[in-house]
């Protein structure tokens, strides 16, 4: 199994990445490994792997410019945005206003194909634009989370800077790659995340 992960199974626990919360969903249920002796969950990371690779193939199928990234969480607005700068998407770090892909008269008005999302919980908004404007959502999901409107869940620690860097640095590294632009990929430095 750790021979076939997108990055060194070390780099996945150095992020902290599998540490979900004391708090469990049913909806997670199925990627939760085992819960420590202190009550967090711990994320199954083969799953956090394979969702990973299944959300990088689905976004893959998409133009960079049509695809909007969400992310309300302070933790995560550098990583957002060096997603959007590596991969060309359109990225919103902080509050997602409203209308912003339902109301073409907007001033920030975007019609995406796809969308991303952070956690589901802080941006939910976000979430029930797209379902409104009947665009897939892929979502960052802790064990506290639900994923109701959500098409593809990645499980991950949504909360954590270093787990919301390695998440959007591979998801950016294998976009570009499925989109036939390996040169690009290889040159993606995670310290930039």
């Amino acid at each position: 199994m750790t021979d076939s992960l997108l990055v060194p199974i070390d780099v996945y626990l150095q992020s902290g990445i599998h540490i979900g919360s004391k708090y469990k969903t049913g909806f997670m249920r199925p990627y939760i490994y085992k819960i420590r002796p202190d009550g967090l969950c711990v994320l199954n990371i083969a799953k956090i792997d394979e969702k990973l690779r299944a959300a990088a193939k689905m976004l893959a199928n998409y133009d960079p410019d049509k695809i909007l990234v969400v992310c309300r969480r302070d933790n995560g607005h550098k990583a957002v945005k060096a997603f959007a700068k590596a991969t060309g998407a359109k990225a919103i770090a902080g509050r997602y206003l409203p209308g912003t892909m339902t109301n073409p008269s907007f001033p920030e008005f975007t019609e995406p194909d796809v969308l991303v999302v952070s956690d589901p919980w802080l941006d939910r908004q976000a979430i029930k634009d797209a379902v409104k404007s009947n665009i897939p959502v892929i979502a960052l999901c802790d064990t506290n989370n639900t994923t109701e409107n959500v098409d593809l869940a990645i499980p991950c620690n949504n909360k954590g800077n270093k787990s919301l860097s390695l998440v959007y640095f591979i998801l950016a590294r294998e976009y570009l790659k499925a989109r036939g632009e390996k040169e690009r990929a290889i040159t993606l430095d995670m310290k930039e995340f």
